[in-house]
């Protein structure tokens, strides 16, 4: 595959899964069990650690340096949180929770701890 390709293929990826995140927020009410205290946070959590995944992904073509790479896949992934918490406040049934964003943000940050780990072990010489 061509690079081109691959920087398409990983836009790609990260725009479609931005555009679920925004479908499942503009739904008035999610039928998810409750199986447990918190589980909405871990939900938040566990989604914006896979938006990190997608965002290194398609970011890692734009920046040769890890830290600028991690750096700016938090801030999206962060800002991504907000705006969809933002989003929600209007969607009627739904609301918006700063801890829920709070969630987002720690979700991203685990992941980009997992990758900026891994880097570190493979660039070593």
């Amino acid at each position: 595959m061509t690079e081109h390709y691959n920087k398409a293929l990983d836009a790609t990826q990260l725009i479609l899964y931005c555009v679920f995140i925004y479908w499942l927020s503009d739904q008035p009410s999610l039928p998810t069990p409750v199986l447990f205290m918190h589980q909405d946070k871990v939900m938040h959590a566990g989604a914006y650690f896979i938006l990190a995944f997608f965002t290194v992904r398609a970011f890692r073509h734009q920046s040769t340096s890890l830290p600028i790479l991690m750096i700016s896949s938090l801030i999206f992934s962060s800002l991504y949180g907000a705006s969809d918490e933002w989003h929600q406040s209007f969607v009627p049934g739904r609301m918006s929770d700063t801890h829920d964003w709070l969630a987002d943000t720690l979700g991203a940050v685990i992941f980009l701890s997992f990758y900026y780990r891994y880097r570190r072990h493979i660039e070593r010489p």
